[in-house]
């Protein structure tokens, strides 16, 4: 038994975000019934690559989910939409601002309808503010929040984190505040509103940046791999390819300097402190990569794992896949009827990790059945 079994969840979402939060309550148990528009969600086209007809993006965020297409600008249909949801216990919609209004479907019409009901919504810039209706994807919000200007090398402009950052970590939020709601509705009987945005993900995660930039007031430092704070605490290239030094401390940066060959740098006035390493860097890492570039990973890594100093290759995708680490956490599992694995839920109850129990539905899978289903229930409710 998973932990949200029996909690029964509308989807009206596309793209990423919105999917996401689905996905999320999914893994953790809920029946998710995802309405499409008879040509589908966008990101089943967002490819190549494809699995069948289908982008392995969308496989990725639509697992555990069940798909019926709705025409709503037809009265029946949204007539019939509204009746589901009258029995659901969360809806989650990313909609473009104002759309779900313009249905009927708003917060405040679907709480009058179903006073249980936990909405939660993944909006581009939140529910308040001059830019409330606006919408915006991935990048432009990364850029926008300022994501992209503590990214990448000082000397050139900000890049974009390569994964989607903002509609995952809003979708995670979402589910979280849904989850929150059913706590919540426990207590009080009422639903809420739950609203999540990619702009406020972004500040979210910016949090430190901030603190940062107002107590000093300067503007972050570009550093590829490193960090704004710590010194030793970025990537260096070894004989055979890039490996990460991770020495975060006084003590740690001891034992480095030990495995460096310079035991003496531990108490040099430039480099016994955290603050003094960071003042003095300009001078101190151009000598650690220097001593790194003699020596593959390999010598770095035995060493360095010997002493406790953290330490990592910086892999690709292959490479990780084929970690016994990966293999031994089991996150990587299969889905019924699809060749490939996905990567699970990033989460386990009681040593178990839950299990994928759909592949991503087809555009339409279930229509017969949801709507028979419905169908019969409406016959009992008569009798």
């Amino acid at each position: 038994m998973l932990p949200l079994d029996g909690v029964k969840v509308v989807e009206v979402a596309s793209n990423i975000a919105g999917p996401y939060a689905g996905l999320v309550l999914g893994m953790l148990g809920a029946d998710v019934l995802k309405i499409e528009r008879p040509e589908g969600d966008d990101a089943r086209k967002w490819g190549p690559p494809f699995i069948g007809d289908t982008a392995s993006i969308f496989h990725t965020v639509n697992l555990n989910k069940r798909s019926v297409t709705l025409d709503l600008k037809d009265p029946a249909q949204l007539a019939w939409l509204k009746g589901y949801i009258a029995d659901a216990d969360v809806l989650v919609q990313n909609m473009r601002p104002g759309t779900m209004e313009a249905l009927g479907l708003g917060s405040a019409a679907m709480l009058e309808l179903n006073p249980r009901l936990v909405y939660g919504s993944a909006a581009a810039f939140g529910a308040k503010g001059p830019m409330r209706l606006s919408a915006g994807y991935e990048p432009m919000v990364q850029a926008f929040a300022g994501v992209f200007s503590v990214n990448g090398e000082a000397e050139r402009p900000g890049v974009r984190v390569g994964v989607s950052l903002l509609d995952m970590g809003t979708g995670l939020w979402t589910a979280l505040g849904c989850i929150a709601g059913l706590l919540q509705r426990e207590r009080t009987g009422k639903g809420m509103v739950v609203d999540a945005s990619l702009f406020e993900t972004a500040l979210g995660w910016l949090a430190g940046h901030f603190a940062g930039f107002r107590v000093s007031g300067n503007l972050p430092v570009r550093n590829p791999t490193g960090s704004n704070r710590v010194v030793v605490f970025q990537a260096f290239d070894a004989a055979d390819g890039a490996i990460i030094i991770a020495a975060a401390n006084d003590r740690l940066f001891a034992k480095l300097a030990t495995e460096l060959g310079h035991p003496e740098w531990a108490s040099d006035p430039r480099f016994r402190t955290n603050p003094d390493r960071f003042a003095h860097q300009d001078v101190l890492i151009p000598m650690v990569a220097d001593i790194v570039r003699e020596h593959p990973r390999a010598h770095w890594i035995e060493r360095l794992d010997a002493v406790g100093v953290p330490c990592a290759p910086i892999n690709d995708l292959r490479q990780v896949e084929a970690l016994p680490q990966t293999a031994a956490l089991g996150i990587m599992q299969s889905a019924p009827e699809v060749e490939i694995p996905f990567v699970g839920m990033p989460l386990s109850f009681d040593g178990q990790r839950p299990p994928i129990r759909r592949r991503a539905p087809k555009l339409g899978e279930h229509n017969d059945e949801v709507m028979e289903t419905v169908k019969r229930r409406g016959k009992a409710r008569a009798v």
